[in-house]
């Protein structure tokens, strides 16, 4: 996010935030790309639904330290 009147004045969590924002956009772009390149002959629908299911995916076991847990927990 560069620096412009707008943001000089902004609180600098929100000028944090924002720039998370924009990076996740980024990221959410690039991944796009790369579906359209690995699968060139896939509709835009497919696509979307690639990235749909990407941005959703749960975590692997062993992909961080802890206890392995049913997602979403169930209250008791």
């Amino acid at each position: 996010m560069p620096a412009t009147p707008d943001t000089l004045s902004m609180d600098p969590r929100a000028v944090r935030l924002r720039l998370a924002f924009d990076l996740f956009e980024a990221g959410v772009a690039m991944e796009r790309l790369r579906l359209r390149r690995n699968h060139p002959g896939l509709s835009d629908a497919e696509v979307e639904e690639l990235l749909r299911r990407w941005l959703r995916r749960e975590g692997e076991p062993g992909d961080a330290s802890g206890r392995v847990v049913p997602w979403p927990r169930t209250t008791r």
